[in-house]
C-alpha cells in the first residue's frame, strides 16, 4: 500500500513537471533578459528625425499630459495626433497642445480603427523614425531619442517597449499584476530573447517610415485587434529583427482606473486568443493553472508538494520581480496573489469568447473574431 502510493505521489509530481516544465524554462530564461532601456548619453547623442504618432479616439482626457511630457524631447521633428472619429474635443485638445491632427477619414472595410488611424499616421510623418504611442502613455522626454538609438544599434525592425505601471487603486492593484503574471508565465519577461512566438507592446512601437510603407505593415494587421503581437511575429517569420525591451525607467503607462476597468478592459486582450492556435491556447491555460493558480492546492493536499513548494517559490520570485514595473506600490500589490484564480479565469473566458466567436466591443465600435494564427 505504501509503495502503491509512492509511486501515485512520484507519478503526479512527475506530471506536474512535465506540464510546467515550458514556463519554469521560460522563466528561467528571463533572468539573462537583456538591461533596460536607458536615456541617451550626452556624448552618444545622434538627433535623429523622429515623427511621434498617436492614434486617439476620444482621448481627450487623457492626451494632453501625454502631449506636454513630449515637448522637450530631442530629436522629435513633429508630433502627429491622429483623431479616428472622436466626438469628444480631442482634436481640439491636441491642438491646443502643440500636435498636428491628421483626422482619420472613414475606416475601409476590414480595417480596425487603431490600424487604419495608425496608418495615416505613417503616411504623414516626415520623419525618418516613427514612434507611436498610446494616448495613455506618459514618456519620459529622454523615451523617443533612446529607443530609437537602441533600434539603431540592434538593427531592429521593430522594437516595442514595456513600461512601468500606474495603478491608482487598491483594487487596481490587486488584479493588474495577477494579469501580468499570465502573460510573464505565457511569454517571459521583456527583453527575453525571442522566437515566432514574440509578444510586443503596442502602447509604444519604434520603427523606420521606409520599412514600414515598404513592408506595409499596418496593411498586414489591418484586421487585427492584437495588431503589436500580429506584426512582431509577421516580422519575426520573415526572419527580422524584433525586440520588445523594458522600459520602465522612460515610460509610465495608466492603462485603467479601477478593478472594473481593469478587468473590462484588459479581459479584451489578456488572452492573445486572436493570434495563437486552439491547441497553443489550450495548453498555455493547463500550464498557466499547473504554474500560477494550483501551487498550494499541490501542497496542501499532498498531491505533489514538491512540485507545489518549487512552483509557489517561483510564484513569489515572479511578484518580487515584477514589482519594479508598479513603482507607486501599495499593500493590495503583495496580495494579489490571491486574485490569480480570477486572472486566469479571465484568460479563460478570452479563449472561450474566440473558440465561440463571440464579437469584440471596444471604443464604442465592435468587431468580429479575430481570424488569424500567426
Amino acid at each position: 500500500m505504501v509503495g502503491s502510493w509512492s509511486l501515485e505521489w512520484l507519478l503526479a509530481e512527475l506530471i506536474i513537471l512535465v506540464v510546467t516544465f515550458p514556463t519554469i524554462a521560460r522563466l528561467v530564461r528571463s533572468i539573462r533578459s537583456t538591461a533596460g532601456l536607458k536615456p541617451v548619453a550626452d556624448g552618444s547623442r545622434r538627433e535623429p528625425r523622429i515623427s511621434v504618432v498617436i492614434p486617439a479616439r476620444n482621448e481627450a482626457d487623457r492626451i494632453g499630459p501625454l502631449l506636454d511630457s513630449l515637448a522637450s524631447a530631442p530629436g522629435i521633428i513633429e508630433v502627429i495626433v491622429v483623431d479616428d472619429e472622436s466626438t469628444d474635443g480631442t482634436a481640439r485638445v491636441a491642438q491646443a497642445h502643440g500636435a498636428v491632427v491628421v483626422s482619420s477619414p472613414s475606416r475601409p472595410k476590414g480595417w480596425v480603427g487603431k490600424t487604419w488611424a495608425l496608418q495615416q499616421g505613417i503616411v504623414a510623418a516626415r520623419g525618418e523614425w516613427i514612434v507611436s504611442l498610446d494616448a495613455d502613455t506618459r514618456p519620459s522626454p529622454a523615451l523617443p531619442e533612446s529607443v530609437v538609438q537602441w533600434a539603431e544599434e540592434r538593427e531592429a525592425t521593430l522594437t516595442t517597449v514595456a513600461g512601468s505601471f500606474e495603478c491608482p487603486t487598491s483594487g487596481a492593484q490587486l488584479i493588474h499584476p495577477a494579469l501580468l503574471t499570465t502573460l510573464i508565465y505565457r511569454y517571459g519577461r521583456p527583453g527575453a530573447v525571442g522566437d515566432v512566438r514574440v509578444i510586443a507592446n503596442g502602447q509604444c512601437m519604434v520603427f523606420r517610415k521606409d520599412d514600414a510603407i515598404e513592408m506595409r505593415f499596418m496593411e498586414h494587421v489591418r484586421g487585427e485587434l492584437i495588431e503589436d503581437v500580429a506584426l512582431a511575429r509577421l516580422l519575426v517569420q520573415e526572419d527580422r529583427n524584433v525586440v520588445l525591451v523594458d522600459g520602465a525607467e522612460l515610460l509610465r503607462v495608466r492603462m485603467f482606473e479601477d478593478f472594473p476597468s481593469t478587468v473590462r478592459g484588459w479581459g479584451r486582450s489578456i488572452s492573445l486568443a486572436g493570434i495563437e492556435s486552439h491547441s497553443r491556447l489550450l495548453g498555455q491555460l493547463v500550464a498557466v493553472a499547473c504554474s500560477q493558480v494550483l501551487p498550494i492546492v499541490f501542497i496542501i493536499s499532498g498531491i505533489a508538494p514538491v512540485m507545489g513548494s518549487l512552483l509557489l517559490a517561483i510564484r513569489i520570485g515572479t511578484l518580487v520581480g515584477s514589482s519594479s514595473s508598479y513603482p507607486q506600490r501599495k499593500w493590495s500589490f503583495w496580495l494579489s496573489p490571491v486574485a490569480d484564480v480570477l486572472a486566469w479565469s479571465i484568460v479563460a473566458r478570452g479563449v472561450i469568447r474566440h473558440f465561440v466567436g463571440a464579437p469584440v466591443v471596444w471604443r464604442g465600435r465592435t468587431y468580429g473574431p479575430s481570424r488569424s494564427s500567426l
